[in-house]
């Protein structure tokens, strides 16, 4: 079964739609239904959770699966294909160790405000693109505990209102800034988050 996937989503590959653990889905709506079931139960423990690093690989893998392993088999499992967007996946693991480092630093040592660091963070999280669906959803919820939890910063309002998927202005306008970081322009995307810039 294939999904008509809105712009900038991730498609999946058979082997991954194997993973989906309810095989009476056969749209995008009721997948993404199923989805955001789960996410809100993914947010419920997060906000339960006591310690976690948003530092620790370990943790990004466990949020994802906390997020979509009532959907997918493969939830917290890193990506084994190529996609349209994301690096190789042979090179996840390291990339994604690299990038916990860097937004380490940065926190320690004041190197960017808050929201220019988890628009940075975040940015290079879904370039990364460490699993096979829900990059960006996982993305947005990371960033967040990464201003909560390290810069005691309110989140990132990234819809108008609950639901990026359904705000279709506010989602085009974050795609776009997220593409144009790709090409090394990260001004949009500090835009887009509300960070002052000079």
């Amino acid at each position: 079964m294939i999904f008509d996937e809105p712009d900038g989503a991730t498609p999946l590959d058979p082997d991954e739609m194997q993973g989906l653990k309810f095989l009476h889905v056969t749209t995008r709506g009721e997948l993404d239904e199923l989805e955001q079931a789960n996410i809100e139960q993914g947010l419920a423990w997060i906000s339960r959770r006591r310690g976690g690093s948003i530092f620790d690989d370990a943790f990004l893998r466990t949020l994802h699966k906390r997020l979509f392993g009532e959907v997918w088999a493969w939830a917290g499992e890193y990506r084994k294909t190529e996609k349209n967007i994301g690096i190789d996946p042979l090179h996840i693991s390291v990339q994604l160790r690299t990038l916990l480092d860097d937004a380490r630093y940065w926190a320690e040592n004041e190197v960017f405000p808050p929201l220019e660091a988890a628009a940075r963070f975040h940015h290079r999280m879904v370039q990364i693109h460490p699993f096979p669906n829900g990059n960006g959803r996982h993305a947005r919820i990371a960033t967040d505990i990464l201003l909560e939890s390290t810069y005691r910063h309110p989140p990132i309002a990234w819809a108008s209102g609950f639901d990026l998927q359904a705000d279709n202005e506010r989602r085009n306008a974050y795609i776009a800034a997220l593409r144009t970081a790709d090409g090394g322009d990260i001004e949009p995307l500090l835009a887009f988050v509300g960070a002052e810039h000079a």
